[in-house]
C-alpha cells in the first residue's frame, strides 16, 4: 500500500512537473525491444573467457596455453606477460592521502594473484563455447602464499595481502572537529560526559547483484574505437581507457545502450572492458566478453565491508556530546576507481540530522586477499547512518528514554536552516520535525508501544519490535572545488544541450546516463514545462560519449539535481536565443516580447510566433537577423555550489520468533523529504527498490570468504537476494521543502531508501528482544543468528 502525503511549501502549478507519467522507455524495455550489450552481435566478431586463479593469494610460476591454443575454435590465448607492456594499471581516481599505499594493479596478472578469481590468462575463440571449454586447458602453477581474510587481523600486518608492499595499510584518513574548526575536542567530550556508550558495529561485504550481468563488446574496425559496455560511466569510461591504454581520447567512443542495473556495481573501469579492447586490437577483429553469473559475484567489486568502533557521549539529560568514528575499511585486494574515497564519502554523515559540538572520525583502508570494493548503492552513507543510528538507539538504551524522544532532543531545528555541521557541511533545509510527525502518525507509534508492551507482559513467544532511522545524506555529487579538496581527480559538473528542431520536436542530450532511473521521462517534463512544449514531441539522447560528448555519469543521486540543472540551462539558453529571432520575424523590440506555453507574445496585442516555427525560420535562415546564428541549438553545463539534502523518517515494527529467531516485518512507514518531485511515479520506483536493497542488507545478503580465501557464497543459492514475497507493503509518503541548492528545489532519492531502511530494520529486531538480554545481532539478521543471540542471552542469565 502507497500513502502520498504532500506537504511544507508547495511549487507553482505547472503542466508536467509533478506530473505520475508512464515511463517513455519502458515501451521498449517491457516488450522485447531493448538492446542489452550482450545481444550486440559483429561480422566476424570473436569471444573471450577469462582464466582465473583459484587461490586468493599465490606466485604465478608458469602459465601452459598450448593445449588451449589447440583447442577446436580457439584464435589465440593472452598472458600477462604477452601484454604486460601495452595494459597498463587499472586507475584508482581518488588518492585520498598523498601518502596513499597501492600495488599495481594489471588486467591480466603477471606474477602473483592477491583474491580467487584475479584474471591470470584470456582465451579468444570464435564462439563462447569454444572458448570457455578451453579454459580448462590453460596449466598454471602457482605458488601459494598466506592469506589475510579477516579485516581486523588484516590490520595487524601480521600477514600481507601483496608482498610487494610492506604493510596493508594503504591509508590513513583523519577528520577532527576541534582542528578544522568546526567543532570542539573530542577526548575533552569523552572526559567530561555524564554517558559514553561504546560498542563495535560490522558492515558485512554486500555484492550488486545488478539484474544484467556485465558485459563489452569492442569494434576495432577502422579509425575509431567502439566500445559498447554495460556501465553507468561511459565519459568516465572512456577517459580511463585513454589515460590507461595511452588511446587518444577522439579515438574511443563508448555506448551504453539499455543497462539491466548498476547500484555503483558499474560505475567502474573493470579489467574484462580493458582486457576486450586489447584483444579487440591485437586481433583486428570485433571481441565480446559477458560475464556469468558466478563471475559477476565473485569479482565485480563488492560494497560496505567495514568494522566501526564508535564512542558516543552526552549528558544524563539525554544531549549528545560528541561521537568517536573509528574505521576499518576494507580494500579488498586492489584499488578500483574510487575505492578508497568511499568510506571518506560517508565521514561528513556521521552526525546525521543531530548538532553536538564534539567528532572525530578516523579511517584506515586497509588490503585484504578478496575482490576490491568500491561504491554500492548510497557509498558510504549507509554506513554512517546506520552506525549514528545504531548508536543513538544504544544511547537510548542506557539512559533508559525512548529513542525518538532522544532524537528529537539533537535534533537540528527547522528555524535553524541553513545550518553549518560539526562536519563542516552546510545543510541548507530541512524540516525532520514535520515527517516524523507524519510518520508517527502513519505507523500509529504510541499503538503500536502499547502492543509491545502487551506481548512483553504476556511473554508471547512473537515478540514486537520497534525499529527508528531518521536520516539525511548528501546528494548531488557533488561540487567540483569539494571534490578537489578530497583529491578526487575530477569535476561534479554536468553538461546538456537542448535543439529545438525544425519539425518543433526538441531533442535534449544529457551527459547522465540512464540505467534504469527514467531519465528520458523526466528530463522530458522539464523541458516541456520550461520550453512550453508538448511532453511527446522531446526526445532524450543518453548513454554515447559521440552522441554526448561531454559528462560525468549517473552515480550519488545527482543526475536530476545536477544533469536537470544543466538541461534546464540549456533550455533557458534557448529561448533567449530564440526571443531575438522572434522579434526579428515580429518586427518587435525585444523587451516587448512575453514568452509562455512555447511561444512568443508582443505584449499588449495578439501577434505571436510559437518555437517550432521560429526554429523552421532558423533553419531556413531566409530572414534572420544579423550576426545570429540559425539554429536553436544550446548547450549548457552545471555545477553545484552545494550538496543537497534529502531526509526522512523510517519507522519498522519488527517481528521475532523467540523460540525460532525467524524475523518478520510486521509494518514499515517511510516519510522522505527529497524535495521538488518531478514525477512522483519514478520516485515511488526509486524508493521500493532502495528499501528492498537496504532491508536486505539488515536481513539476508552476505559475501561469505572461507578462510583459504575462496567465496563461499558464489551463486544465487548460497548469496540471498529476497523476492517480492520476502518483503513487505510499504507505506510510504512524503513532505517537502524545496533545496535552495539547485533551482529546481529537487533533492535526490535514488539511495534514500537504501540509506534509511537498514538501521531502521536492526534497530526493530534489537528492540523486540532486547529485553531478553541480547545487546546486538551481526547483520545480517539471519533466524540463526537471532537464535543464537536469543540462547546466549539465556546462558548469561538475560531471558527470563
Amino acid at each position: 500500500m502507497t500513502t502520498t502525503v504532500e506537504g511544507g511549501a508547495s511549487p507553482a502549478p505547472r503542466a508536467e512537473i509533478g506530473q505520475a507519467r508512464l515511463r517513455k522507455e519502458d515501451a521498449h524495455l517491457i516488450t522485447g525491444r531493448s538492446r542489452f550489450t550482450d545481444n550486440m552481435v559483429l561480422p566476424g566478431m570473436l569471444h573471450l573467457a577469462m582464466v582465473r586463479s583459484p587461490y586468493a593469494h599465490a606466485k604465478i610460476t608458469s602459465i601452459d596455453t598450448s593445449a588451449a591454443k589447440a583447442s577446436p575454435g580457439v584464435m589465440t590465448v593472452l598472458t600477462g606477460a604477452d601484454v604486460a607492456e601495452e595494459q597498463g594499471s587499472l586507475p584508482n581516481a581518488w588518492p585520498v592521502t598523498p601518502d596513499q599505499k597501492a600495488p599495481a594493479h594489471p588486467a591480466i596478472a603477471v606474477d602473483e594473484v592477491a583474491f580467487s578469481g584475479e584474471i591470470v590468462a584470456v582465451i579468444i575463440a570464435r564462439s563462447v563455447a569454444a572458448a570457455r571449454d578451453a579454459v580448462e586447458l590453460v596449466d598454471v602453477d602457482y605458488d601459494e602464499l598466506p592469506v589475510v581474510m579477516d579485516l581486523e587481523e588484516a590490520y595487524t600486518d601480521k600477514v600481507l595481502a601483496h608482498t610487494t608492499l610492506e604493510s596493508n595499510k594503504s591509508a590513513t584518513w583523519v577528520f577532527d572537529s576541534a582542528e578544522a574548526g568546526t567543532g570542539t575536542s573530542i577526548t575533552e567530550a569523552l572526559a567530561n560526559s555524564d554517558v559514553v556508550v561504546e560498542r563495535t558495529l560490522y558492515q558485512q561485504r554486500l555484492i550488486p547483484a545488478f539484474m544484467e550481468p556485465r558485459s563489452t563488446v569492442v569494434d576495432p574496425t577502422g579509425e575509431q574505437i567502439t566500445m559498447w559496455s554495460a556501465t553507468q560511466i561511459p565519459h568516465i569510461l572512456r577517459l580511463m581507457l585513454a589515460l590507461t591504454l595511452g588511446i587518444p581520447e577522439s579515438k574511443v567512443r563508448v555506448i551504453a545502450p539499455d543497462v539491466g542495473g548498476g547500484f555503483g556495481g558499474k560505475l567502474q573501469v573493470t579489467p574484462e572492458e580493458v582486457i576486450t579492447l586489447l584483444a579487440a586490437r591485437r586481433m583486428g577483429k570485433p571481441c565480446k566478453f559477458t560475464e556469468t553469473r558466478s563471475e559477476s559475484l565473485q569479482v565485480g567489486h563488492h560494497g560496505r565491508a567495514q568494522v566501526q568502533r564508535l564512542k558516543i557521549s552526552a549528558t544524563k539529560e539525554g544531549i549528545v556530546t560528541g561521537l568517536d568514528v573509528n574505521l576499518l575499511a576494507d580494500m579488498g585486494a586492489y584499488l578500483g576507481l574510487i575505492t578508497s574515497g568511499i568510506p571518506i564519502l560517508g565521514a561528513f554523515m556521521y552526525n546525521s540530522i543531530y548538532k553536538f559540538p564534539a567528532y572525530r572520525f578516523e579511517c584506515n583502508n586497509i588490503f585484504t586477499n578478496k575482490a576490491w570494493t568500491d561504491a554500492y548503492r548510497g557509498a558510504g552513507r549507509p554506513e554512517a547512518t546506520f552506525a549514528i543510528e545504531r548508536m543513538m538507539d544504544e544511547l537510548a538504551t542506557e539512559l533508559n528514554m525512548d529513542p525518538l524522544e532522544l532524537r528529537e532532543k539533537n535534533w537540528i531545528k527547522h528555524e535553524e536552516f541553513p545550518f553549518t555541521t560539526v562536519a563542516g557541511l552546510e545543510y541548507d533545509t530541512g524540516n525532520y520535525e514535520a515527517a516524523t510527525a507524519k510518520a508517527v502518525e502513519l505507523f500509529d507509534y504510541e499503538g503500536l508501544r502499547a502492543e509491545q508492551k502487551r506481548r512483553r507482559d504476556a511473554k508471547e513467544t512473537v515478540q514486537l519490535g520497534i525499529g527508528i532511522s531518521t536520516f539525511t545524506e548528501m546528494c548531488g555529487l557533488a561540487p567540483s572545488r569539494v571534490l578537489g579538496s578530497l583529491n578526487y581527480a575530477a569535476g561534479g559538473w554536468e553538461h546538456a544541450s537542448v535543439r529545438v528542431l525544425p519539425t518543433g520536436n526538441v531533442e535534449v542530450v544529457t551527459g547522465s546516463s540512464s540505467h534504469g532511473q527514467g531519465h528520458e521521462t523526466a528530463w522530458s517534463q522539464l523541458v516541456a514545462d520550461r520550453l512550453g512544449v508538448p511532453f511527446a514531441n522531446v526526445e532524450v539522447l543518453h548513454g554515447d560519449t559521440q552522441v554526448s560528448q561531454r559528462g560525468l555519469d549517473t552515480y550519488g543521486s545527482r543526475s536530476l539535481t545536477v544533469g536537470g540543472m544543466a538541461v534546464l540551462a540549456a533550455a533557458d539558453k534557448v529561448i533567449e536565443k530564440a526571443k531575438v529571432i522572434a522579434a526579428h520575424l515580429m518586427e518587435a523590440n525585444e523587451d516587448d516580447l512575453d514568452f509562455a506555453n512555447g511561444a512568443f507574445t508582443v505584449r499588449g496585442t495578439e501577434t505571436s510566433t510559437g518555437l517550432g516555427e521560429i526554429a523552421f525560420a532558423a533553419f531556413s535562415a531566409h530572414n534572420m537577423p544579423d550576426g545570429v546564428e540559425p539554429n536553436l541549438d544550446s548547450e549548457a553545463t552545471f555545477d553545484p555550489v552545494n550538496f543537497s539534502y534529502p531526509h526522512g523518517t523510517h519507522l519498522a515494527a519488527m517481528e521475532v520468533d523467540t523460540e525460532t529467531g525467524q524475523v518478520n516485518i510486521l509494518k514499515y512507514v517511510c516519510v522522505d523529504d527529497i524535495g521538488v518531485v518531478v514525477n512522483p511515479m519514478l520516485v515511488e520506483g526509486q524508493v521500493h527498490g532502495g528499501l528492498a536493497q537496504g532491508i536486505s542488507q539488515a536481513l539476508y545478503e552476505e559475501a561469505v570468504y572461507d578462510d583459504a580465501g575462496t567465496l563461499v557464497s558464489g551463486s544465487f543459492v548460497d548469496y540471498l537476494v529476497p523476492s517480492a514475497p520476502d518483503l513487505p507493503h510499504y507505506i510510504t509518503a512524503r513532505t517537502e521543502t524545496p533545496a535552495t541548492s539547485n533551482q529546481l528545489g529537487a533533492k535526490g532519492v535514488g539511495e534514500a531508501g537504501t540509506i534509511a531502511s537498514t538501521p531502521a530494520i536492526v534497530n526493530g529486531v534489537l528492540d523486540a528482544i532486547r529485553h531478553l538480554g541480547v545487546k546486538d545481532v551481526k547483520m545480517p539478521c539471519t533466524p540463526a543468528r537471532v537464535w543464537h543471540a536469543l540462547q546466549e542471552a539465556k546462558t548469561t542469565g538475560g531471558v527470563q
